[in-house]
């Protein structure tokens, strides 16, 4: 592990600013946690999971400009909304459906992310559509000559949908401003991911589509933001496109819906555990100098308090009024 202090310092990256990375996907697994248990406890209604994916998230957020950059996450993406300015309460009053839920007032599933403050689109919930939905923001960009790059995700399944392919295949022919990440988690619900693709790589595909495509480990937040940062910088040099896959494990069922036992085996399961990209980074940065055992406590015990907030305020925050429930989906008519 000695070479990979040379690897974040090699990068840019500030002690600071690894120990921020690794801050934001605790809080990412802390929240989603949380959110399970509250789910079992009858109080919230649906999780969709984002342990095992965490260091994709964050590396690629990081070597995004959250300032002005535009991304289109999909359902599991806590990671990337979180450095983009979604706050912990902010998700959990998501999670509760209540009112002031900035994503749509508690009328949308969770995951279903979006905050025009933050350049985070709306997500709609069939899979695979907000590929065409951050092309065309990225077309937009290019054509007022604005200066700002546009991030989209999707899981590993979500590619084999016609959204993927038309929009990866727009933004090749029309050379947009705009990086594909796929997060391959190795199953798409139940089905793994030999049973998804006729190619080796979700990569291997990008040649089709007239853009770059790199295959990068996702346990390491470090190898993404390498592989991000590239893409981005070329993205605002004009250069176009990029797909990238990185190669992740879900710690979780799909969804708080699915059972996994039906598909995944408990020696498989044990596996992705044991490579936990979390457990991974936090020896990282104690190897390298970077944290202490003190500063890995101290940080936890931090993100216990924020978490343990974040539920109590959405716990207790009122649901939308009953008579709000078709509010912005009939315009109103002028009152006789």
């Amino acid at each position: 592990m000695t070479n990979e202090k040379l690897h974040h310092e090699a990068l840019g990256l500030s002690n600071e600013e690894v120990l921020q990375m690794y801050e934001t996907m605790l809080t990412a697994r802390r929240l989603d946690e949380r959110m399970w248990l509250l789910n079992r406890a009858g109080k919230i209604p649906f999780v969709i999971s984002c342990q095992g994916q965490e260091a994709a998230q964050v590396g690629a957020a990081f070597a995004l400009d959250n300032t002005k950059d535009y991304i289109a996450p999909y359902y599991r993406d806590m990671g990337v909304v979180l450095h983009f300015g979604m706050t912990p309460r902010e998700l959990m009053l998501s999670a509760f459906a209540k009112a002031e839920d900035p994503n749509s007032g508690g009328r949308q599933m969770p995951g279903h992310f979006g905050q025009k403050k933050n350049r985070i689109l709306s997500g709609s919930s069939p899979v695979a559509t907000q590929v065409p939905h951050a092309v065309g923001v990225a077309l937009a960009g290019k054509m007022q000559n604005k200066d700002y790059v546009s991030f989209v995700t999707l899981g590993e399944g979500s590619t084999n949908q016609g959204d993927f392919h038309e929009g990866a295949n727009f933004a090749g022919v029309h050379n947009l401003p705009v990086v594909i990440m796929v997060e391959n988690n190795q199953y798409a619900i139940s089905v793994p991911v030999e049973r998804q693709l006729g190619c080796a790589k979700v990569s291997d595909r990008a040649i089709g589509y007239g853009m770059p495509g790199v295959t990068v480990d996702g346990k390491n937040p470090l190898e993404v933001y390498r592989v991000v940062k590239e893409a981005v910088d070329r993205a605002r040099r004009g250069e176009g496109p990029s797909l990238i896959e990185t190669v992740t494990y879900r710690l979780t069922a799909h969804s708080s819906d699915d059972d996994d036992r039906q598909y995944r085996t408990a020696e498989d399961i044990a596996e992705g555990k044991a490579n936990d990209p979390i457990k991974l980074f936090e020896k990282y940065l104690i190897e390298t100098g970077v944290a202490s055992d003190k500063t890995i406590v101290d940080i936890n015990n931090k993100i216990a308090e924020i978490v343990n907030e974040a539920t109590d305020y959405a716990e207790n925050a009122p649901y939308a009024a009953p008579e709000h429930a078709l509010n912005f989906v009939y315009e109103k008519g002028d009152e006789a």
